[in-house]
């Protein structure tokens, strides 16, 4: 292929003005909107500086709340499901009956739309869902509770459902480079004698490491940016113990609260932007890419 023809002007022009009018354009003027008290109770939109941004960040302030909880959920989202899914993805790239099958089995609900699953597992783990039910069945009724209603365990029932919807997708990524990881280098090792573990440490997870850096980053982009599912799950609640940032934003933009609902949203943006950065240059050993 001719690089000139594809990175000449007549390309380059039309996506740099796109690009311009789509991306930098509403992120500079929502930028600006950041700094104002716009809102649906005043026709007029007045400077207030970075009032807004102090309410975000005021200690004990539901928006400094949020940041908290986004931390938490996307911390806990990232390491289970990388970890669930590096499992599955060593289990099923091993020469097991049905393997094909099984990965297809796992990854099904990555395919579903978050809404629908919030929607399904907001019935299954009611205090009289299915869940509970089969708790009953077993003999463990004593443990059934309302797990989305209950302030100690809403946050965890979330997370788990989150980690149950995209471990496939995990497990598909690492899959992917376990697969790319020459068969010569396991063979020599086994016949120096290096055990399971041996072989793990030293020649899987170091080639693994740039599918490692790409899933990390993006469960983490993800587990900042969440909003369907835990609002289909549990909208926010209980009182806001399930709020993440961006359950937040829908709230405060449907009071009408445009300035402080955008201020938020420039908030994610560059808690998302820093932290991704963040975790690429310390997982790639600060290379550059």
């Amino acid at each position: 292929m001719n690089a000139r023809k594809v990175y000449s002007p007549a390309f380059l022009v039309p996506m740099l003005i796109l690009y311009t009018a789509l991306f930098i354009v509403p992120t500079l003027v929502g930028f600006g909107y950041s700094f104002t008290n716009w809102n649906s109770m005043s026709d007029v939109v007045k400077w207030v500086g970075l009032k807004n941004y102090r309410e975000i960040f005021s200690p004990g302030s539901n928006y400094a709340q949020s940041l908290i909880t986004t931390f938490w959920f996307t911390l806990s989202t990232v390491i289970f499901k990388g970890a669930l899914g590096l499992a599955l993805a060593l289990m099923l790239h091993e020469n097991i009956k049905s393997k094909d099958a099984l990965r297809g089995v796992f990854f099904l609900p990555n395919t579903l739309s978050p809404l629908i699953i919030g929607i399904l597992f907001a019935s299954i783990l009611a205090p009289k869902g299915v869940f509970n039910d089969f708790l009953r069945f077993i003999g463990l009724g004593w443990l059934a509770k309302g797990w989305l209603t209950r302030p100690d365990t809403a946050l965890g029932a979330v997370v788990s459902v989150e980690c149950w919807r995209m471990i496939g997708w995990n497990m598909v990524m690492l899959l992917a480079g376990l697969q790319s990881i020459p068969k010569d280098y396991f063979e020599a090792s086994s016949i120096d004698g290096a055990s399971w573990w041996g072989q793990f440490r030293h020649i899987t997870l170091p080639c693994l490491a740039p599918s490692l850096t790409i899933v990390t980053v993006l469960n983490t982009i993800h587990g900042i940016k969440s909003f369907d599912i835990v609002f289909a799950l549990t909208g926010g609640g209980p009182g806001a113990v399930t709020e993440v940032i961006n359950v937040l934003v829908f709230r405060e933009f449907s009071m009408g609260r445009y300035g402080m609902s955008t201020a938020l949203g420039i908030v994610l943006f560059a808690v998302t932007a820093v932290i991704a950065l963040f975790i690429k240059r310390t997982m790639s050993g600060g290379e550059e890419a």
